[in-house]
């Protein structure tokens, strides 16, 4: 298998992204080659220290593509020669923008970007990176649990980054089912994504975390999230990669059950109580705001074995304050 693997070369967008350093991470370990597209070459170095920080010892298989989602230039550069492409790569600001175009142009367009110059690579199949926020934005969750056949509405909703995904992967099975390619699609929509920082760009979720340790988080938020540890994000990418039964097919990306800010504060103040004096007093949210998800799907599809919530925020606070 690792020959085989040597062989055959991948693309993920968006290298410096917290997602997209384990997808490389992961592909390099298990013999692929690997190209990476940054929007500055000026980054470059940031990422392969990260890589052998990690335990990279040689980064012979690497290369890296300056593209920006949102121009054409050097997308056919970056797809050539490729058999697989991870789309990972995404706006997500940490505040909204005022106008939801700001997101869902680069988003949408950057996507059908990608999407072209892989199909005229001849890529066999493409894994675009999604979010919950495709699924679970419309439908009341009182006693629902939601799933892969879960769609947001994106007239239903005025947040721009919800917008912003559910109309990118929309355009992006648009795309295959009128491409009238070869080139499969595959989908992953992970939710809240936490696990070991690596670097400073680590995802939004973390800086929660951040934000909740140094005691700048003063209430509970009135919602629960489905929780989900990076490193198990890059696993499921790889296997939608290359698993037959993942072609044509979405995957929500979540560990069993969700929790609030509230859980969260409590499971640190039980298991890193050293870290927990500046948490600030939160309150619990009655049970029945709690919302349902599945990912039967991909244990069952793909045997994905995601690590328990509770050992993803864990991993999130250790690194935090190491």
């Amino acid at each position: 298998m690792e020959s085989l693997a040597k062989k055959q070369t991948v693309l993920v967008t968006g290298g410096t992204g917290f997602i997209g350093i384990y997808c490389i991470l992961q592909l390099l370990n298990e013999g692929y080659t690997v190209k990476t597209t940054l929007r500055s070459l000026s980054r470059k170095d940031e990422i392969t220290d990260l890589l052998q920080e990690s335990g990279i010892t040689s980064l012979e298989n690497l290369s890296f593509v300056e593209a920006d989602l949102t121009k054409d230039e050097n997308w056919d550069k970056a797809a050539a020669g490729c058999t697989y492409v991870l789309h990972v790569a995404s706006p997500f600001p940490a505040a909204q923008p005022e106008d939801a175009n700001e997101l869902i142009i680069p988003a949408r367009d950057g996507a059908l970007r990608v999407l072209k110059a892989a199909q005229d690579a001849g890529v066999k199949r493409v894994v675009l990176t999604s979010s919950f926020a495709a699924i679970g934005y419309s439908k009341d969750p009182k006693n629902h649990v939601f799933t892969e056949l879960d769609w947001t509405d994106p007239e239903l909703t005025d947040h721009a980054y919800v917008k912003s995904k559910t109309i990118a992967e929309k355009a992006a099975w648009d795309f295959i089912s009128s491409g009238g390619s070869a080139m499969e699609l595959t989908v992953v929509n992970p939710v809240g994504v936490f696990g070991p920082a690596l670097g400073k760009d680590y995802s939004t979720s973390i800086g929660m975390i951040k934000a909740l340790l140094d005691g700048q988080m003063k209430e509970t938020p009135g919602f629960t999230f489905g929780i989900v540890d990076v490193r198990d994000v890059a696993d499921i990418h790889l296997s939608a990669m290359t698993h037959p039964a993942a072609k044509g097919e979405r995957f929500l990306a979540t560990a069993t059950g969700t929790m609030s800010l509230y859980d969260i504060a409590q499971l640190i103040r039980k298991e890193r109580p050293e870290k927990a004096a500046n948490i600030a007093d939160l309150q619990p949210l009655d049970p029945s705001v709690y919302i349902n998800m599945s990912n039967q799907k991909a244990q069952d599809l793909l045997g994905w074995k995601p690590r328990s919530k509770e050992d993803a925020i864990l991993a999130s606070v250790d690194s935090l304050t190491e």
